[in-house]
């Protein structure tokens, strides 16, 4: 039986400096940097969330040479989705990342579910970071 997700992946063009950019932008923690032979395994994780992973890897093997180009040009163009982060307060998240030079494609805007922004990640990645709302009461 499966009981949970424990790890995710996010591709990026540099290991290091993706991982920078999560912790020291993102706020999560350097977790694992493990090298076996040519591949490189590196993770972070949310201090709120200890049990999940999210593995940084370039493009490249296991993936064929096609495939691992076909990543490269989506990272490239900001084409490929990433995670979606929970967050208490979306403006002022947004606010404090803007100060950081984070770059936000979309501005927070009020959704069905809650306040939504959406930045980019030092590789390309879209971040989606969430405000809900809460559950109405019945």
């Amino acid at each position: 039986m499966i009981t949970n997700v424990n790890l995710v992946t996010v591709y990026c063009l540099d290991q290091d400096a993706t991982r920078d950019f999560y912790v020291n932008v993102l706020g999560f923690e350097a977790s694992q940097d493990v090298t076996l032979g040519e591949f490189r395994w590196v993770t972070v994780k949310h201090p709120n969330q200890p049990e999940l992973d999210i593995t940084l890897m370039t493009p490249g093997p296991p993936l064929d040479d096609e495939a691992a180009a076909f990543i490269r040009r989506q990272l490239g163009k900001g084409g490929l989705g990433g995670l979606g982060l929970r967050v208490d307060d979306c403006r002022k998240t947004h606010a404090e990342l803007v100060a950081k030079g984070v770059e936000f494609v979309q501005e927070p805007e009020d959704r069905p579910y809650g306040v939504e922004a959406v930045l980019r990640d030092n590789s390309g990645n879209w971040l989606v970071i969430v405000q809900p709302f809460a559950p109405p009461a019945f």
